[in-house]
């Protein structure tokens, strides 16, 4: 699992667009949250992508783009967006290969049946492309408000 203080794996993955996005594309330029959560249009999923929705614009102020990734695809992703009026970019890790690299995709147990999944997590990478904050297993009411807390105080 990352920590704070660590370089944030670069990637290059397609967002809900079919445009390919890098994390080297905010370098020097922009803050970014990057949360993954288990599925589109899930009740869980839902509440943290409308929260982050709602407080999108003090994100801008803060020179922050908020990033979420799921192993949905971009059409799951783009009727996702649609269906809620989000305003943050999706990420469609079809592959797989992000959630490997930030240590989201793990071992779940629900009802005793254990399977694989996202950990539902949430890293704060500075403009330099440093981890500031890498938080795992987190929930999702309350959690866009929090992550905007701390970055008030980056």
């Amino acid at each position: 699992m990352l920590k704070a203080q660590q370089a944030s794996p670069d990637f290059t993955v397609d967002n809900e667009n079919n445009q390919s996005i890098s994390l080297s594309d905010f370098k020097n330029r922009k803050n970014v949250v990057l949360y993954f959560y288990p599925k589109d249009d899930t009740p869980g999923c839902t509440i943290e992508a409308n929260q982050f929705t709602a407080l999108a614009d003090e994100f801008a102020a803060l020179d922050t783009v908020v990033i979420g990734v799921s192993k949905d695809d971009c059409a799951s992703h783009q009727a996702f967006i649609e269906k809620f009026g989000l305003k943050v970019m999706l990420l469609a890790d079809t592959s797989g290969e992000l959630c490997e690299a930030y240590g989201v995709w793990q071992e779940k147990e629900k009802n005793g049946e254990k399977k694989m999944g996202i950990v539902r997590s949430t890293f704060i990478i500075d403009k330099q492309g440093k981890i500031v904050e890498a938080e795992y297993g987190i929930n999702p009411e309350g959690h866009a408000q929090a992550v905007l807390e701390k970055l008030k105080q980056l």
